[in-house]
């Protein structure tokens, strides 16, 4: 299975990296898929690469999709114990 999670540019390098945030977990990132990359953007990381950019609206809607979905997993574990 593949996960790819959206998170926000929090910094850009020289060499077309950067780093990227999603709920206080910073990661860095590979930009080089992307032309037009900035400081505050969402975009889609997979596989340690930004393959899409969001927009706002875009990107609400997919954490809060993402947020819902580790809430689940974490109910799903806590039955297991």
């Amino acid at each position: 299975m593949c996960l790819a999670v959206p998170m926000k540019i929090i910094e850009i390098n020289e060499n077309r990296t950067g780093i990227a945030e999603s709920g206080g977990v910073s990661r860095k990132v590979n930009l080089k898929l992307l032309d037009d990359c900035a400081i505050g953007d969402y975009v889609i990381i997979h596989a340690g690469f930004a393959i899409e950019k969001l927009d706002e609206e875009q990107a609400a809607k997919s954490v809060a999709l993402f947020d819902e979905l580790v809430q689940a997993m974490s109910g799903i574990q806590g039955q297991s114990r």
